[in-house]
């Protein structure tokens, strides 16, 4: 029988379970529940392999609690490096937009850093609009369902200063060697990159130019091994392109920035 402050118990059943942070998770999970009821339900999720940010209905990321639900995309730790790569390149950025938001974290970091930016999300995925809606909310931002750049107000055309697209990048063909977690409980829209993994990479960089502000900035997330490609794809778009990579984290960032002096 659990109990709100048996640790013991709790770490036990995710470490059966296969939970290889068992005792970390058992915390979070103990820090959340608020009934017995609800302390055996989170468990018995865990444990039949949920993510535990669904479990808890949220994530840490970089430094912000983002409220994350079930069937939405987790935003992972790596991708705090594209916020980071995003506020070096753009830290005046006065228009942010977040497309592929998922839950809305990426946009939420970036208006919390630079403090007064104006936010725009937007997903193919109405479950996850409808979560980027609650996260960026605190900062004013607004949320947007449709394909790419067909969500955004056409007013936005010529004024983003960071555009980050956290773009699915998994080969269709790999999807399903991903482990469980993903593969069975996120939407698959958000890993499926088409069939050599950069479909909406490419769609990305085509778009791109033509909503960037002069000096702004697009970034995506990529894998090391389509670095090269991604690099030339922003670069066949007419921007000026680099990889960043933080061995730490292991992401790969690309930028592309549409130079000032570009019409």
């Amino acid at each position: 029988m659990l109990s709100l402050s048996d640790t013991t118990a709790v770490v036990a059943a995710l470490r059966a379970a296969g939970c290889v942070f068992a005792e970390d998770e058992a915390e979070l999970i103990l820090a959340t529940a608020r009934t017995l009821d609800e302390l055996a339900t989170m468990v018995a999720r865990r444990t039949t392999g949920q993510p535990l940010e669904h479990v808890l209905g949220w994530a840490g990321f970089h430094g912000l609690r983002v409220l994350v639900e079930p069937g939405v995309f987790v935003p992972r730790r790596r991708t705090e490096f594209l916020v980071g790569e995003a506020l070096a390149q753009a830290r005046d950025a006065s228009v942010v937009v977040d497309l592929c938001c998922g839950s809305g974290a990426v946009g939420a970091a970036l208006a919390a850093a630079l403090g007064d930016a104006e936010l725009h999300a937007a997903d193919i995925d109405p479950v996850a609009v409808g979560c980027a809606r609650r996260n960026i909310a605190p900062f004013g931002g607004h949320a947007y369902v449709g394909d790419l750049f067909d969500a955004l107000p056409a007013a936005l055309c010529g004024r983003v200063g960071i555009l980050a697209a956290n773009v699915p990048y998994v080969p269709s063909g790999e999807v399903g060697l991903l482990p469980a977690e993903a593969r069975d409980h996120e939407p698959l829209v958000a890993l499926d990159g088409g069939g050599d993994g950069r479909d909406v990479l490419r769609r990305v960089a085509a778009g791109a130019p033509e909503w960037l502000a002069p000096g702004g900035c697009v970034l995506v997330e990529t894998s090391e091994r389509q670095a090269g490609a991604a690099v030339e794809a922003f670069a066949a778009a007419g921007l000026t392109a680099r990889l960043t990579v933080s061995e730490e984290l292991f992401a790969h960032v690309v930028i592309g920035v549409r130079e000032r002096d570009q019409r």
